[in-house]
């Protein structure tokens, strides 16, 4: 009875914690113009390689674009997709430390801690998480036939949802691969049965073949691989040993436990590779911190996004203290107590959410008291020149179009995005006919315009030069400006991020169209703000307004 219901209180803090955006109004979050135009492409009937170019693979917005097609392509629609995504990605992992057979007490205080310290705050779909829900489920499956055997559909699935993660992203995807390929070479080690590892291997090529061999007409290996010309590899081992070496904490942290840990508990080597249950939790553990190892350099925004390793190497260091504690991680203390501890520990997560109800009981401080003498605490005692001020995300407001119903932005964006809906050119336009160049986080707008989105192989998606499009786009899209192909252009100028929107590609636009209106991009942070610079062709500006 216990035990059912520890079970069921892992699955109410998996859904719980993932349904908790669905109450509450979003800022408009930095970069998801990405997950939007990609899963709104795809929702129309377009297919990556073949009608858009990107770096990345389409499966990132394949569960996006399914919401859209049930429930409209609003941006909130991508919110309701991260729920499912990320109750989906608890349940993997969930999966996989029962097919462990992890203890029930660690297994809760594990899943508390995947779920607050790396689901809660992936409100937005995004590569980076995708990539890794993708791996889980794949492992998921894999370890399950390995726990169970003879349902050889398990191993299928698994290497389904592995290529799932590979055609997500390259990096987390090829290290998702060697993961399982090394989980099942132990499988067959120990068992001395070598079928499981050749049928996985064998769906996972077949099924490569049949979604990659139809792509390749269309550039997939000029987009989808970093290392070949024009494109230049970003990354190298040195940058990985000296990340590892030079910070890497909590991964360092970790593998030095585990290993103090097996020394303490096992007097011989044979002794602990005869215990395959720790061998399993280990080896997969070691190979989630040499994924984050790697994942922390090549994707390295945001910086937290190889934070799942934390839940593993927990699960697995509580995991060998087991044993030594006799038993008492079943007690209902112990497991209250190991919770307790997990929230306190990631009080971070949660606690900028309740200090808005704490924080009216608990006055902030002031700059200056009632007297008027000056108060100098943590928050007073620098002063700040800089004359540009962030808008608060609080005083962001909705701007009243669908598709971007219960997102708020910056009043000035608001405003910037209405004069722009009212010039004579987009309403003239409207219909599909106006031809759009938009180089800015607003992708939405393809909707409420509406306009009609360009398709073609060599169109990159996404326009940070360097990553998501290379010089032979830039080239392109330069001369199209001097042609004065577009109607209208969109630009959103970044200047302290290098090229996310190209440079030069701007310098055309300034000598060949007009700009006729700027407004701020709905970014948060003075450090890397933005303006949507708003460009006609030169003899289209003076009756635009």
């Amino acid at each position: 009875m216990r035990r059912n219901l520890a079970g069921k209180i892992e699955l109410l803090i998996i859904f719980l914690l993932a349904i908790v955006p669905l109450f509450i109004r979003l800022p408009y979050r930095v970069n998801i113009f990405l997950s939007w135009e990609g899963a709104y492409r795809i929702s129309q009937g377009q297919l990556p390689f073949r009608d858009f170019g990107t770096p990345l693979g389409g499966m990132y917005w394949v569960i996006p674009a399914i919401f859209f097609k049930l429930f409209g392509t609003g941006l909130f629609v991508l919110v309701v997709a991260q729920v499912f995504i990320n109750i989906i990605s608890g349940l993997a992992f969930r999966s996989i430390l029962r097919s462990l057979s992890v203890d029930a007490g660690v297994r809760l205080a594990a899943v508390l801690l995947f779920c607050i310290s790396y689901s809660f705050f992936n409100f937005w779909p995004w590569y980076n998480h995708s990539v890794i829900v993708f791996e889980l489920v794949g492992l998921a499956f894999v370890l399950s036939y390995m726990a169970r055997g003879a349902a050889w559909w398990k191993l299928a699935a698994g290497a389904l949802f592995v290529l799932c993660s590979f055609l997500t992203k390259q990096d987390g995807g090829g290290l998702a691969i060697l993961t399982a390929m090394v989980l099942l070479a132990y499988h067959g080690l120990r068992t001395r049965r070598w079928m499981p590892l050749v049928v996985f291997a064998g769906v996972f090529v077949a099924l490569c073949l049949i979604v990659i061999l139809p792509l390749s007409q269309y550039g997939f290996g000029y987009w989808f691989n970093h290392g070949q010309p024009p494109h230049t590899a970003r990354v190298s081992p040195f940058d990985i040993v000296a990340e590892f070496f030079g910070a890497s904490q909590w991964i360092k942290f970790y593998i030095a436990v585990i290993g103090l840990l097996l020394v303490l508990r096992y007097r011989s080597w044979k002794g602990f590779v005869e215990d395959r249950g720790t061998v399993l939790i280990v080896l997969l553990t070691v190979c989630i911190l040499g994924e984050a190892t790697v994942l922390q350099v090549t994707s390295y925004t945001p910086p937290d996004n190889n934070i799942f390793f934390q839940s593993f190497g927990f699960m697995c260091v509580l995991s060998l203290l087991a044993p030594l504690l006799s038993g008492q991680t079943g007690s209902l203390r112990v497991r209250v107590a190991l919770c307790c501890c997990v929230l306190l520990w990631w009080s971070g997560v949660w606690w900028k959410y309740t200090q808005r109800v704490v924080g009216k009981f608990l006055a902030p401080g002031v700059a200056a008291s009632p007297t008027g003498e000056n108060v100098i605490n943590k928050d007073t005692y620098m002063i700040n020149r800089d004359t540009v001020k962030d808008i608060p995300t609080e005083q962001w407001v909705e701007c009243g179009l669908p598709a971007f119903r219960r997102i708020t932005m910056p009043a000035p964006t608001v405003e910037g995005i209405h004069r722009l809906m009212e010039m004579p050119l987009v309403k003239i336009g409207r219909g599909g006919d106006l031809k759009v160049l938009n180089m800015s986080e607003l992708t939405p707008l393809a909707r409420e315009i509406p306009y009609r989105l360009e398709r073609n192989s060599s169109l990159p998606l996404w326009f940070h030069l360097g990553v998501g499009m290379f010089n032979r786009q830039a080239d392109s899209f330069e001369t199209r400006i001097r042609d004065h192909y577009y109607d209208l252009v969109l630009f959103e100028y970044i200047p302290t991020l290098n090229n996310f929107y190209p440079f030069r590609v701007r310098d055309s636009l300034r000598v060949h169209y007009s700009q006729v209106d700027s407004f701020m991009a709905p970014r948060r942070g003075v450090e890397t703000r933005g303006i949507i610079e708003v460009f006609v062709k030169s003899r289209d500006s003076a009756t635009v307004r």
